[in-house]
């Protein structure tokens, strides 16, 4: 019987002193727990207070602050796993797994991401520009971490991936603030140049859509000596925002005012010579 208490007694003492030790560092986990996290919410805000001051794109804030989030808590974890007494290397060795694991899951989705944020952060253009990538021409609307929205002149919103569009050319019409539209017209041999240049000229300067003022000023020139017929390019600066308008309506007006002139449509030419 004696034997048997002395046993239980020192299976109880084994077991008080295991749980003593180990409650001491459950307690202190937690309380490092709560104090890291409560650090981690500090730093967040003072990260965020930062960026609104520095006046970084919002589109890339919230990614920014969710990734020194995550790893300012994937951090806290492995210094609370130290505490309790698991081995800090098979720890982050399993995270180090997990996290390879995902990101072999999501390789396209991250390729995205990644290029999201080259285009927030080198921001070869931003909302509102008007650009050429991809094979799609608009306004852009919005840039996320994944896609770019852009909106056509046909009204059309066209979802691209970031990463189609870091792959390929990037057309940005609005980065200096106005285009040239270059609109094409041909006269006939033997027909007056100078005037035709003229009536062209009137044209532009009269359209309330083109620009004028230093180095903008609108010009028209003999583009090429076509096979039947003179090639002439009228060269009028716009704004982004008016550039169809010109494109499409002051072409029209070209064609009206050279008629009105005397100036027919160009046909095939071709001179036969007779020979006795």
């Amino acid at each position: 019987m004696e034997t048997f208490t002395q046993s239980l007694s020192n299976f109880y003492n084994s077991v008080a002193s295991g749980f003593g030790d180990w409650g001491l560092k459950l307690l202190g986990a937690i309380a490092a727990l709560i104090l890291g996290l409560w650090i981690i919410r500090m730093i967040i805000k003072a990260i965020s207070r930062l960026f609104e001051s520095k006046h970084v794109d919002e589109t890339l804030r919230p990614f920014l602050i969710t990734l020194i989030g995550f790893s300012l808590k994937a951090l806290l974890l492995i210094s609370i796993a130290g505490i309790v007494g698991i081995p800090t290397a098979s720890f982050a060795a399993v995270i180090a797994a997990a996290a390879f694991a995902i990101g072999s899951a999501f390789n396209g989705s991250l390729g995205h991401l990644a290029s999201g944020v080259m285009l927030l952060i080198f921001r070869p253009f931003k909302v509102g520009d008007l650009i050429k990538t991809n094979g799609a021409f608009g306004f852009v609307k919005e840039i996320s971490v994944f896609v770019t929205v852009i909106e056509t002149f046909q009204n059309e919103t066209e979802i691209i991936p970031n990463s189609s569009i870091t792959s390929s050319k990037i057309t940005n019409l609005t980065a200096i603030g106005n285009l040239r539209v270059d609109m094409p017209f041909a006269i006939r041999y033997g027909s007056d140049i100078t005037k035709a240049k003229q009536i062209v000229l009137g044209v532009l300067k009269n359209d309330p859509n083109v620009l004028s003022g230093e180095g903008k000023e609108p010009r028209v020139a003999v583009n090429n000596l076509g096979e039947n017929s003179v090639e002439l390019l009228a060269l009028p600066y716009v704004d982004c925002n008016d550039y169809w308008d010109v494109y499409w309506d002051t072409r029209q007006k070209i064609v009206e005012a050279l008629g009105e002139g005397g100036y027919e449509a160009p046909l095939p030419q071709r001179i036969v010579t007779m020979t006795k």
